[in-house]
C-alpha cells in the first residue's frame, strides 16, 4: 500500500513564493505612496467615497493608497505576514477570497460607511486575519489549527478594530474585510485539500504485526 508523505522541499518552495508576492505587493504600496509624495499627487480622492458614483472606483484604487507613511507602515508588517499565510496555507483558495474581501469590503464601506474618503490596505488585513482564524476553526487539520492560532497570536488584537475607535480610522473597512473574510472561510473551507497526513515508520511497524 503506497503511502502520500509531506514534501519538505515543495514546502519550502511553497513558503519562498508566497513570501516574495506579499513583500512585492508590500513594496508596490511603497512605490505609489513614495512617487505619490515626490510628485504631489494627492491620490486620497481615489478612495472609497460612500453612495458616490465616482466613489465605486475607489473599491479598486483604495487598497492602494495610504494617507501617510505611518499608516503604510502599520499595514505594511501584517500584510507580508497575513499575506504570506494565506498564499502558504490556501493557495487555491487565495486566488479568490484576495479579489473577494478587496470587493466586499469596498462595497459595504460604499454602501454604509460614513461620508468620507476611505482609502488604505487594513479592510483587506483584516479580511485575512480572520480568514485565516475561522479556517483554523472549521478545517481543523494540523496545518489550518496551526496558521490560525499563528494568527490569532501576532494580530488577535486586532479584532477590536472593527469597531469605532478614532475618527479618522475607518472601522467599516475593517468590519467589512472581516465579514468578507469569515464568509469566505465558510464558502471555501474545503477548497485546498488538506495536507498530507506525516506518517511514522512505527505505524508502518504496527499494521506488519
Amino acid at each position: 500500500m503506497s503511502q502520500e508523505f509531506p514534501n519538505p522541499e515543495n514546502d519550502w518552495h511553497s513558503l519562498r513564493r508566497s513570501f516574495s508576492i506579499a513583500v512585492s505587493f508590500a513594496g508596490l504600496l511603497w512605490l505609489i505612496k513614495l512617487a505619490e509624495l515626490l510628485f504631489d499627487l494627492g491620490i486620497f480622492q481615489y478612495g472609497v467615497y460612500p453612495r458616490s458614483l465616482g466613489g465605486l472606483m475607489g473599491i479598486i484604487w483604495a487598497p492602494l493608497i495610504h494617507g501617510s507613511i505611518s499608516h503604510l507602515f502599520a499595514n505594511t508588517a501584517p500584510i507580508i505576514i497575513l499575506g504570506t499565510t494565506l498564499l502558504y496555507g490556501y493557495p487555491r483558495s487565495a486566488r479568490i477570497v484576495i479579489p473577494a474581501i478587496i470587493t466586499g469590503s469596498g462595497f459595504g464601506v460604499w454602501l454604509f460607511a460614513r461620508s468620507a474618503f476611505h482609502i488604505g490596505a487594513s479592510g483587506l488585513t483584516f479580511g485575512m486575519m480572520f480568514f485565516i482564524f475561522t479556517m483554523g476553526v472549521l478545517r481543523w487539520d494540523r496545518r489550518a489549527i496551526t496558521l490560525s492560532l499563528l494568527v490569532f497570536f501576532l494580530y488577535g488584537g486586532m479584532i477590536w478594530g472593527i469597531f469605532p475607535m478614532a475618527p479618522e480610522i475607518s472601522f467599516e473597512s475593517h468590519f467589512f474585510g472581516a465579514v468578507t473574510g469569515v464568509v469566505s472561510a465558510f464558502l471555501l473551507k474545503g477548497y485546498d485539500p488538506a495536507p498530507p497526513k506525516r506518517r511514522y515508520s512505527w505505524e508502518d511497524e504496527e499494521e506488519e504485526l
